[in-house]
Formats: C-alpha cells, structure tokens, sequence
C-alpha cells in the first residue's frame, strides 16, 4: 500500500513518548495539567495510572493526579525507553522491569524517582469502532544512566548520515511502487511544521532530530514493506538485516529527542 498522509503508522508517536514530552513539560513549568493530559491521552478513551508509592493494591488514579503525585514524590521530568530485543535502549534496570518495557516496546522513567511506567492498553469494541483505554502499570527501577541514549548532538550526525543511506539503499531496492506518492507524502509531512512534534520548552535541536528520525523511520518502513521490485523471503530477510542498524540509530535519536528537556535543556 502507497504512503499517503492520511497512513499514519509510518510517523505514529509511542504513547510513552506522549507522556515523556508532555509530562516532562508539565514537570517543568512549561505546560498546564488540563493541556498536558488532553495531548498524552489523544484519541484514547481514558488514562489511568496504578502501582505509584504508596498506593494500595490495585489503586487506580487519573493521570492528572498520577503526574501531580510525581511531583510531590520528586520527579523532576520523564525519560523514553523504547527497548526492542537484544536493544535495552533506555532501559536501566532491573530484570522485570525491563522485561515489561521489552514486551510493551516502550516505557517510562521519571528522572529523580527511581520509578518507572508501562503502558498496559487494552481495546474494546467492534472493528472500526473500537475505544482504547491505557492503565500504566508503575515499578520500581535502578537510578542509573539509561541504556545507549546518545546525546542531541550524537544523534542529529548519525541521523543525517541515516537519511542519506536509507535514501540510497531505497533506490537500490527498487522501491518505485511506493515512489512518488511516498516522496509527495514525506515533503508533506515536512511542510506541516513542528508545532506538534513535541511539547513546550523543548529546545530547537531536539525537534529537528525527532522530525529528521521520523523521516528515516517512515524511508525504512517503505523497505522493509517489501514496495518495489519482487523479492524472494531470503532477499526481504536481507533487507531487513540491512535496514537493521538504520532502524537502530533512529529509535536512538527519537529517545534522545524525547529526553532532551531532562538531559540537554535549552
């Protein structure tokens, strides 16, 4: 299937990425709890949020409250986690919790707290009209660097040398059927602006590296979607060993793009 503007799964954002951006903005200042909760929960029915200190087995509170609470506890901000198998990226320990962001594909970790969130999602309905309800399950965590994070400055070279092979290797493989309406798609997106693509307070680099690892992740989803010339299963697992380390160092920028309200204030 062609991308077009309307496909959004080539530029989704993680709903802990939500929640690291807003709630790091939250926590510094930067954006009011009515706000901050109407962008984390988007088109999801609601948000909830279990385990914090303190709680009683099985509590449950809204998120405004959950993040007021954080506060109180001395989170400072919120770090992205976007572990994949073999890539603890972001991750800090210990084993379960860890193995929970593995199984979820993203977490949370509040900076000055040793606690951690994973999202537990859970949808309902018929096909086509389906409502989405989100309980974040909180844990204790290790207080230590997180795992593979490179810095804004890091991220933003490897990344301009990401888009330049993922451009390449897209011709090599031929991939004309996504072609045109792919391009026409990317430069739209391009020309939306950034208004969106993370909270207030963000400094300008970190936006420019989160838009340019968008771009290099919806390049390497045209690949890896097998668009183009007609590949056998031993060549698509070649392309997708090849696109392997180009994937890794845009989920590297994407956590350091989110973590740069903590990390690398402006």
């Amino acid at each position: 299937m062609p991308l077009t503007p309307a496909t959004p799964d080539y530029f989704a954002e993680p709903r802990s990425a939500r929640l690291t951006a807003w709630g790091s903005s939250l926590l510094a200042g930067h954006a009011p709890p009515d706000h901050v909760v109407e962008e984390v929960v988007g088109s999801d029915e609601r948000h909830r949020v279990t385990g914090l200190p303190g709680d009683a087995e099985g509590e449950q509170h809204a998120l405004s409250w959950a993040l007021g609470r954080l506060r109180v506890l001395g989170a400072k901000g919120l770090r992205l986690a976007l572990p994949s198998e073999g890539h603890p990226l972001g991750l800090t320990g210990p084993a379960a919790f860890n193995a929970a962001a593995l199984e979820a594909g993203e977490a949370v970790l509040a900076v000055g707290l040793a606690v951690g969130l994973v999202p537990e999602v859970e949808a309902y309905g018929p096909p086509g009209d389906q409502a989405v309800t989100v309980l974040w399950r909180c844990a204790e965590v290790r207080e230590a660097p997180p795992a593979d994070v490179p810095s804004l400055y890091e991220a933003e070279r490897e990344l301009a040398d990401g888009l330049r092979e993922a451009t390449a290797m897209l011709a090599r493989l031929d991939v004309a059927g996504a072609g045109p309406e792919a391009l026409r798609a990317l430069e739209q997106y391009r020309r939306r602006g950034h208004s969106k693509v993370l909270a207030p307070g963000y400094p300008p680099r970190a936006v420019r590296v989160l838009e340019s690892a968008r771009q290099v992740s919806a390049l390497l989803a045209i690949a890896a979607g097998g668009h183009g010339a007609a590949v056998s299963a031993g060549e698509m697992a070649a392309r997708s060993a090849a696109l392997a380390p180009l994937r890794r160092t845009a989920r590297r920028a994407q956590v350091a793009a989110y973590n740069a309200l903590v990390d690398e204030p402006a």
